[in-house]
């Protein structure tokens, strides 16, 4: 960026990506018209993957009892040889999940990170959020929704975990991509945002760990410390907030709301590009 980032940024960048990283309606893709609505600079890919740390601290500490479940259960099956047991699927399902978004952001980081990259584009934003709206809807009207996350297996999280990798392209949304292939394979719709959340741990807190350590490497250059902290924390606290609301709100309701929400935000996005009056 141009000018030092000011903490009135990185509050409004916080708040932005702890609603945003949960809810199926795409952080990376807010974080880049945000600021270009109130003629701020791109934050870029880097800041935009630390701060999701933040989102990654509250997953953890809302999910905390089914971490803790599925490790010891899972540490236990090993032992007993038992690998069919329900806390080692889900291991191997997260694990095997993880894998194409880490092969295929290695692959991409810097095509992805460069300031110029046509992936952060604000029409290629737009048409994703679109066109991944547009997959959620139909995830929704196909889906039986009668799989719980007991029923995870490592095919079912390799698939799942494709729709991940999709969220590398901003406007796709990590949460909305993930969401959207369990309900493709009939998870139930608490259970689907339940593995989602799960399962973007370890890729989302990789992925921040090596931005965060390349910006302190290269001097936080246009951030600064204290607006890259002021960034995490707000993100961590609207993050928690986030998921608690999502949760209960999956319980009696669909997604629908979120694909109409997808739908004008990708419209908006594509005509104030074109016409120019947001770059």
């Amino acid at each position: 960026m141009a000018e030092p980032m000011s903490v009135v940024e990185a509050i409004t960048l916080g708040v932005v990506q702890g609603l945003t990283e949960f809810l199926p309606i795409s952080s990376s893709a807010h974080l880049r018209v945000v600021p270009a609505l109130l003629h701020w600079g791109d934050p870029g890919a880097a800041y935009s993957a630390v701060i999701q740390l933040g989102s990654v601290v509250a997953v953890i500490a809302y999910f905390f009892k089914d971490i803790i479940e599925i490790s010891s259960g899972t540490i236990r099956g090993l032992k007993e040889k038992d690998y069919g047991g329900r806390d080692v699927r889900l291991a191997g399902a997260i694990i095997l999940g993880t894998m194409p978004v880490c092969v295929l952001g290695l692959l991409l980081k810097k095509y992805i990170e460069a300031e110029n990259s046509p992936l952060r584009a604000l029409p290629v934003v737009g048409v994703a959020a679109i066109v991944m709206g547009l997959l959620l809807l139909l995830a929704e009207k196909l889906a039986t929704h009668k799989r719980g996350i007991d029923d995870m297996g490592a095919k079912d999280g390799l698939l799942v975990g494709l729709g991940q990798a999709m969220a590398l392209i901003p406007g796709c949304s990590r949460s909305g991509s993930t969401l959207t292939a369990a309900l493709l394979i009939n998870m139930k719709r608490p259970d689907a945002a339940r593995f989602s959340f799960l399962l973007g741990i370890p890729a989302v807190a990789l992925s921040g760990l090596v931005e965060l350590y390349h910006m302190y490497k290269e001097g936080l250059q246009g951030v600064g410390m204290t607006s890259l902290i002021v960034g995490l924390v707000v993100s961590l606290i609207v993050s928690y907030l986030a998921i608690a609301w999502l949760m209960k709100y999956l319980q009696n309701h669909s997604t629908i709301v979120f694909v109409v929400y997808r739908l004008i935000f990708g419209a908006l996005v594509l005509y104030l590009s074109l016409t120019g009056k947001i770059i």
